[in-house]
């Protein structure tokens, strides 16, 4: 089993850590350094643990930020090739950008250019969200321009620091409010070579969409009116997922969906009606084209989870994507997992499924959801490696 995503700052971590900025600064007390730390890391749990070693970075280093900023870019060294565009470097280093975010906010010059060349060492993306947060204007003129840089991981920072809704991130709430200044970042990103950055570009979108769902439309639309650019396709589908699923009709039509299409959906059937925590269940259902032209249809499903205070509270998944031609029938089968993440707790109860065509829901089914056998429980924590992959 893969160790909790704490753990990854632990003491060997701090440790490491130490080592490289002693030999970045001959005076920077490590011993002292790593016995603070070390004192406080087992009770703390991830976000708490980085905090903590960037305090204590922050106390044993020289309190002129430009002597202390030299010193951890000193110590991160060269950055690593630049790779395929799979890599976005050592989770470690989360450390470091947050020492710079705590220490140099009113520094933001150093700070930009900090972020500019380690962002290739790990991704700054969580740390240079206070600086937008503080002059949104200054910052994303930088931004704008490392969108050219020649690197793809300053690249990607442009979009993914700026997202108005990164998850772990900062909420950037003057580009919740309006994301248009976002706009000639994510057109210089959006047909870059490298997947990465456009998935980033494509998230971005996705904040976006969560808030200004028709200006989002708006907005994306002229770009699937070139089909030169093979890439803007599945962008343009990544950047509406949230539309789709919410059966917003002009991203569905963007996604190329009729809506007077005469498309039937025969009975939900489930496997099973009683299914324990940890189990599955087996879905199936049959689809048919009624009209007399070919009809496109995205299939999605809803489970409605049921919640501590007794709530059903739905969660989309993807099923398929298909083209029917008229008078075609199909059976889609499906199997999903009841095995408890991160993200999800399960409670026993009654719980539901819907079928969703076209972001449309049109049937659906019940079943219990039974609580694990004592046997089978075990506590669940996040897992990752040390290396920074998405």
């Amino acid at each position: 089993m893969a160790e909790a995503l704490k753990e990854i700052f632990n003491a060997a971590a701090v440790g490491w850590l130490a080592d490289r900025l002693s030999a970045a600064s001959p005076d920077f007390p490590a011993a002292k350094f790593k016995k603070a730390i070390l004192a406080d890391l087992p009770s703390l749990e991830l976000k708490a643990r980085i905090e903590r070693i960037a305090l204590e970075m922050q106390r044993q280093l020289p309190p002129d930020f430009k002597k202390a900023v030299k010193i951890v870019t000193t110590a991160l060294g060269a950055p690593p090739p630049v790779g395929d565009g799979t890599d976005f470097g050592d989770f470690r280093l989360l450390a470091c950008h947050r020492f710079v975010s705590l220490a140099g906010l009113d520094h933001a010059d150093l700070a930009l250019g900090y972020f500019a060349r380690t962002t290739r060492h790990f991704s700054a993306e969580f740390d240079i969200r206070p600086f937008i947060q503080r002059d949104q204007e200054r910052v994303l003129s930088v931004m704008r321009q490392w969108a050219e840089d020649e690197d793809w991981r300053v690249r990607r920072l442009a979009s993914e620091g700026a997202r108005p809704r990164l998850p772990w991130g900062l909420r950037l709430t003057g580009l919740v409010k309006d994301p248009k200044p976002l706009f000639p970042i994510l057109e210089a990103l959006r047909d870059d070579p490298i997947e990465a950055v456009r998935r980033s570009v494509a998230n971005n979108l996705n904040d976006i969409a969560k808030d200004h769902p028709d200006l989002l439309v708006r907005y994306v639309g002229p770009w699937m009116k070139n089909p030169g650019i093979k890439s803007r396709g599945p962008l343009v589908r990544h950047a509406l997922r949230h539309l789709v699923k919410q059966g917003h009709e002009g991203a569905l039509g963007l996604m190329g969906v009729d809506h007077g299409a005469d498309l039937r959906v025969g009975a939900l059937t489930l496997d099973a009606k009683r299914v324990a925590i940890g189990g599955s269940v087996g879905l199936a259902a049959t689809l048919s084209n009624a009209g007399s032209t070919p009809a496109y249809a995205i299939v999605d499903y809803a489970v409605h989870h049921l919640g501590a205070p007794g709530e059903a509270r739905p969660k989309v998944f993807k099923w398929t994507t298909l083209t029917l031609a008229p008078g075609e029938t199909v059976t889609l089968e499906k199997r999903h997992s009841l095995k408890p993440v991160t993200t999800r707790r399960y409670y026993p109860g009654g719980h539901f499924i819907g079928l969703l065509v076209n972001g449309r829901e049109r049937k659906k089914q019940e079943f219990l959801l039974l609580d694990a056998p004592e046997s089978t429980k075990k506590p669940v924590q996040g897992t990752f490696s040390g290396r920074y992959r998405r």
